[in-house]
């Protein structure tokens, strides 16, 4: 293990799992609909209400009631949430069960609700995997706050120093750069594998 690093600690959407909101509704209603909705519903801002700890059918149902031209799809985030958050981004599991194999701690740090990573553990049994969970509904609180990144560094003992985070948005990354975490801006699992190796945590044959 790479000095200094105790454990990894990885997001959830788009780095273990896909989270496309647009493909799934250009899917289900067409690209012209989706645009049109999106432009007059800020569906992201919704979920993030979920991501902070309100409660998940009466946000979306909320929505959906004050925008009746688009309730029927509206609901589909609540209803069909399980096919936005998919698939399983199958090499990232592999270089997190190959960290594991190494005995390397790994936790999550996510901006989810409690209900929703509940859905997503539910098809996805290897969330169960993981040391620990950081969710930001539970916690209500949420990155790019430090306050969430003081928490796990708190709950987990550790300084800054001593962590890996991986996560897809810059500004999450850049927060835990601040507090010292060592980072990867995920773009790929092929990136990820090369700074997990880069990093002196995994070779290459078990990053392959």
């Amino acid at each position: 293990m790479s000095e200094g690093i105790a454990a990894v600690v990885f997001d959830v959407g788009n780095v273990l799992i896909e989270w496309q909101p647009e493909r799934f509704y250009d899917a289900e209603i067409g690209e012209e609909a989706r645009r049109a909705m999106f432009e007059e519903v800020d569906l992201h801002a919704m979920n993030e209400r979920v991501d902070r700890g309100e409660a998940f059918r009466d946000v979306i149902e909320e929505v959906a009631a004050a925008n009746p031209d688009h309730a029927t799809a509206i609901m589909l985030w609540h209803d069909r949430w399980a096919d936005i958050a998919s698939p399983v981004i199958d090499r990232s599991v592999r270089l997190f069960r190959a960290l594991k194999r190494k005995g390397v701690p790994c936790h999550i740090l996510s901006n989810i609700g409690e209900e929703t990573f509940a859905i997503a553990a539910d098809n996805y049994p290897f969330f169960e995997e993981f040391d620990r969970v950081f969710l930001s509904g539970p916690l209500r609180m949420a990155k790019p706050d430090g306050a969430i990144y003081a928490h796990v560094e708190g709950e987990l003992g550790l300084a800054g120093e001593r962590l890996f985070f991986t996560d897809d948005r810059a500004d999450n990354i850049e927060m835990a750069a601040s507090r010292g975490w060592h980072t990867h801006l995920f773009n790929s699992p092929s990136g990820l594998a090369a700074k997990l190796v880069e990093e002196g945590l995994l070779t290459a044959e078990e990053a392959a």
